[in-house]
């Protein structure tokens, strides 16, 4: 199973309360990174991935610009918890490959675990506007995780 997870581009300053946060957009920069990554995503993603997306009004802007249909899933909201993340994604064993378009701590927070058992408690910092490819499979029936990409936009 492949899981992608899209850090929502970059968006306007944060909010103290949530309700408002949630409604903050993406500054200029901030589509012109989602342009540039959903370029890269369309000419890598296969037609059957998934894509999930946070209610918050930056991620739907984030997941627009890439042009395909998705779900929003509240699971995926700021501040829900990795395992919200995973169940959502029914991963390991969804049998296509999903993209979900989310917020940090939580996708720092996955990577942490999926990719290094050592500390799951500390996110890994993840770049507005960037994707981290994972690819889990079972090899002799071990589970493997790898991470198959890192692009920020402005590699792009």
């Amino acid at each position: 199973m492949d899981l992608i997870l899209w850090r929502h581009a970059h968006a306007g300053d944060h909010l103290a309360d949530p309700a408002e946060d949630l409604l903050r957009p993406l500054t200029p920069k901030g589509e012109r990174q989602a342009a540039r990554m959903a370029q890269w995503l369309q000419q890598h993603l296969t037609d059957s991935t998934r894509v999930l997306v946070s209610p918050a009004s930056r991620t739907q802007q984030t997941a627009t610009a890439l042009g395909r249909v998705f779900k929003t899933v509240d699971a995926l909201a700021p501040d829900r918890s990795v395992d919200e993340l995973l169940a959502a994604t029914r991963f390991p064993r969804s049998r296509e490959a999903v993209l979900v378009v989310g917020h940090q701590p939580t996708l720092g927070l996955v990577a942490a675990r999926l990719l290094d058992a050592s500390d799951p408690t500390t996110p890994w910092p993840m770049k507005k506007g960037a994707v981290w490819w994972l690819r889990w499979r079972e090899r002799e029936d071990q589970p493997q995780i790898t991470l198959h990409a890192v692009i920020s936009p402005d590699m792009l």
